[in-house]
């Protein structure tokens, strides 16, 4: 039907456009390309619009997945219109040269990256939705990321097979070219290597997420983790200085999450004066009746409170028990309270607190009178 259309069209131009020397279907062709030109400006306002509408909808719906989607979709949703518009009106201009048959296998790659465009921005917006969620409190955010990144990296080389089959390469020979330069990039990039698989394995076995506070004993690395890359691994120490560690050094070091103990131990020595030794058994025993009255103390945890050594200066017993909170500055407030606590016990019971002290006893010689003053008697 539009060919018959555009050939009634043609016979009727043919006679008033020869005369003024214009070719009908050069015009034909222009007017062609006018109106597709304008359909695809009106097509996009329109998506746009339409895709507003249904994002405003969406906003006022309980779920959040769709509020998620529809923003995802506005960029992609317009650009797809503008691929599909404006290959068809190359294509239509091309007829009759040689690059007529380009623009098909075009269009097609454009339309596949540009979804794959959508399906990245999806997840991208869906990841950060789940991170800050103030309902996902038990999501664990190492795994999020992993999870989202190792999904984007599928969506990408997906897309990119799938473009490069649609432009006629061969996604076999494609392959078979990847394996071989894979031998020599695993050489001439053994580091990077292996620092990717020391991110993978911290994202599998999660020894320690973002948010931990983390050390080695091997290594001077101490603070709080920023973020994991698959790369290289932030952390923020404790003096604000960001430490950027490579993941493949925690293939090789041990690693201590303090972020994950269920306790904190409170292991202090006291020493009582040598007068006060009559007292040393009572302070004991009511220091310990003390820890287990107190509330911030964890009673089925180990507790002890017992004389241990003659000090040089001092008789020393010590406490050792655990607080109920981990949070550092809370466990230092009951640390404190516990370490006065024992200090008034002790002070209770006409004791005191000792301090290093040396006792020098002097030996006095007889006098001895000159050898002159015996012979003089």
């Amino acid at each position: 039907m539009l060919e018959l259309f555009i050939e009634s069209v043609l016979s009727l131009l043919q006679g008033p456009l020869t005369e003024i020397g214009m070719s009908p279907i050069a015009v034909l062709r222009g007017v062609e390309l006018f109106v597709i030109v304008l359909i695809t400006v009106f097509g996009a306002y329109f998506i746009r619009r339409f895709v507003r509408s249904l994002k405003l909808r969406a906003e006022k719906t309980a779920s959040k997945w769709d509020d998620t989607f529809f923003a995802a979709l506005q960029g992609p949703a317009r650009t797809m219109v503008w691929v599909v518009g404006l290959t068809f009106a190359f294509e239509r201009a091309s007829i009759g040269l040689d690059i007529e048959a380009v623009f098909g296998p075009l269009r097609s790659a454009l339309v596949i990256a540009t979804l794959t465009w959508g399906l990245i921005r999806f997840i991208d917006r869906v990841k950060r939705r789940m991170i800050h969620d103030p309902q996902a409190d038990d999501l664990d955010l190492t795994t999020v990321e992993a999870i989202g990144r190792l999904i984007r990296i599928t969506v990408l080389i997906t897309g990119g097979l799938i473009i490069l089959q649609t432009l006629g390469f061969s996604v076999s020979g494609v392959l078979a070219f990847g394996g071989l330069g894979g031998i020599a990039v695993g050489f001439a990039a053994k580091d990077l290597l292996s620092n990717f698989f020391g991110g993978l394995m911290i994202f599998l076995d999660r020894p320690f997420g973002v948010g931990d506070w983390i050390r080695s004993p091997d290594r001077d690395i101490e603070g709080t983790v920023e973020s994991l890359g698959w790369r290289i691994t932030t952390i923020r120490t404790f003096d604000k200085r960001p430490l950027y560690v490579p993941n493949a050094t925690f293939l090789s070091i041990a690693v201590e999450n303090p972020s994950r103990m269920s306790h904190r131990r409170i292991y202090e020595t006291i020493g009582v004066r040598y007068d006060d030794a009559e007292q040393i058994r009572r302070i004991g025993e009511q220091v310990k009746s003390m820890l287990e009255q107190h509330p911030d103390i964890d009673n089925s945890q180990t507790l002890m409170v017992n004389f241990n050594q003659f000090g040089p200066s001092s008789l020393d017993f010590f406490i050792y028990c655990f607080t109920k909170t981990t949070v550092w500055a809370e466990y230092h407030t009951v640390k404190e309270d516990v370490l006065l606590k024992a200090y008034d016990l002790i002070t209770e019971l006409g004791a005191e607190v000792a301090f290093p002290t040396q006792t020098l006893h002097l030996q006095v010689e007889p006098e001895v009178l000159p050898a002159r003053s015996v012979q003089q008697q």
